[in-house]
C-alpha cells in the first residue's frame, strides 16, 4: 500500500509543485513588471478586467498568484474593490489552460522538455556568467531566454510529476478507500466535492487535483460525474490561500479574497444539480476520459464567469467602495 499509493503521491505533488512554482516565478520574471501595469490600467470595466484577468492567469498559469497580487495591489491603494471583480472571473478562465494541456496526453513530453530547456538554459550560462563569447553575453535577449527555458522546464516537471501521480490508478482501484470513497460519492456527489475541496486546500494547487482526476479517468477508475464533483469542490479549495493572503490586509483586500470565495461556492451550488448535462456535453467535445475532465472544467469556469459578470456592472459595488 505505501509502496505502491503514498510514495507515488508524494513524489509525484511533489515533483508537480515545484514544477508549477518554477513556472510562475518564471513567467513572473519575464512578465511580472509589464503584467503589474497591465493590471492596474486595463481594469475599468469589469470586461475589460475579465479579459486581463484570464490573460495574466493564462501567462502565469497560477489563479492563486494573480489573486493574491490582485489583493496586494488593493491593499496598497493602487488599485479599487470594484476594478477587481473582473479580475477574479478572469482567473477562473485563464487557469483551465493548464488542464486543457493536460488533457491532450502530452506527458511523453516530459523528458524532451527538460532535456532542451536545460540545454538552452546551460546556453545562456556560457554565454552571460562563463563569457565564452563575451559580446553575445551582452545581448538582451540572453534573460528573457534564461526565464523562458526554465518556464519550460516547469512545464516538464508538471507533467513528469502527474506522471507519477497517476501510476497509483490501477492500485488505488484495489484499496478500501477507493471502494468506501467510490460508495458514497454515488449515492451523494458532495462528498466529491468535500474531497476535492479539502485536497485542493491542503496542496494549494487546483491543477495537481484535476490532473489525478484525469489519471483516474483514464483507466476507468472514476466515472465522469464524480470527476466532476471533484472539479467543483477544487474550485473552492483553491480560494483558501487567497483567504490566507486577506488576513492582516485591508477591508478591499478582504473583499477581493471573499467575492472569489463567494464565486467558486456559489458556481459549484449552481452546477453540482447539472453534474450529469455538463458530463454530457464534455464527453461531446472529448476524444479521451482526461480531455472530458479538462473540458468539463473549462465549460464549468467559463459559464460561471460569463453568468456573473452583468453581476460585476451593479452600482452596489461603486457605494461599496465608499466604505472600505
Amino acid at each position: 500500500m505505501i509502496h505502491a499509493i503514498i510514495i507515488p503521491i508524494i513524489l509525484g505533488f511533489a515533483i508537480f509543485l515545484c514544477g508549477m512554482k518554477l513556472m510562475e516565478l518564471a513567467l513572473h520574471r519575464l512578465t511580472g513588471p509589464r503584467l503589474l501595469d497591465a493590471l492596474h490600467s486595463s481594469t475599468a470595466t469589469p470586461l475589460h478586467g475579465l479579459a486581463m484577468g484570464t490573460v495574466s492567469t493564462a501567462i502565469l498559469q497560477s489563479s492563486t498568484a494573480v489573486t493574491v497580487i490582485t489583493i496586494g495591489l488593493v491593499n496598497a491603494r493602487l488599485l479599487s474593490f470594484p476594478r477587481t471583480l473582473g479580475i477574479v472571473l478572469g482567473t477562473n478562465i485563464g487557469t483551465c489552460l493548464t488542464t486543457e494541456l493536460i488533457g491532450m496526453n502530452i506527458h511523453a513530453l516530459a523528458v524532451p522538455l527538460l532535456i532542451g530547456s536545460f540545454g538552452t538554459w546551460l546556453l545562456t550560462a556560457l554565454f552571460k556568467e562563463m563569457r565564452c563569447l563575451p559580446r553575445i553575453g551582452e545581448l538582451a535577449w540572453l534573460e528573457p531566454m534564461r526565464s523562458a527555458a526554465v518556464a519550460v522546464c516547469g512545464f516538464g516537471m508538471l507533467l513528469a510529476g502527474l506522471s507519477i501521480m497517476q501510476s497509483i490508478g490501477p492500485a488505488f482501484e484495489q484499496s478500501a478507500l477507493y471502494d468506501w470513497f467510490m460508495t458514497r460519492s454515488s449515492n451523494s456527489l458532495l462528498w466529491g466535492v468535500a474531497a476535492g475541496a479539502v485536497i485542493t486546500a491542503a496542496v494549494h494547487s487546483s491543477s495537481a487535483v484535476i490532473g489525478l482526476v484525469m489519471g483516474f479517468a483514464t483507466i476507468g477508475a472514476m466515472p465522469l460525474d464524480i470527476g466532476i464533483s471533484i472539479i467543483l469542490g477544487a474550485n473552492i479549495g483553491t480560494c483558501v490561500t487567497a483567504m490566507l493572503a486577506a488576513i492582516g490586509g485591508s477591508r478591499g483586500g478582504k473583499l477581493v479574497a471573499l467575492t472569489h470565495f463567494a464565486l467558486n461556492a456559489g458556481g459549484a451550488v449552481l452546477f453540482l444539480p447539472l453534474a450529469g448535462e455538463l458530463a454530457s456535453a464534455a464527453e461531446w467535445l472529448s476524444h479521451s476520459p482526461a480531455s472530458a475532465i479538462a473540458h468539463a472544467q473549462t465549460i464549468y469556469n467559463v459559464a460561471c464567469s460569463l453568468l456573473a459578470l452583468p453581476v460585476c456592472y451593479l452600482p452596489f459595488w461603486r457605494k461599496l467602495q465608499k466604505t472600505v
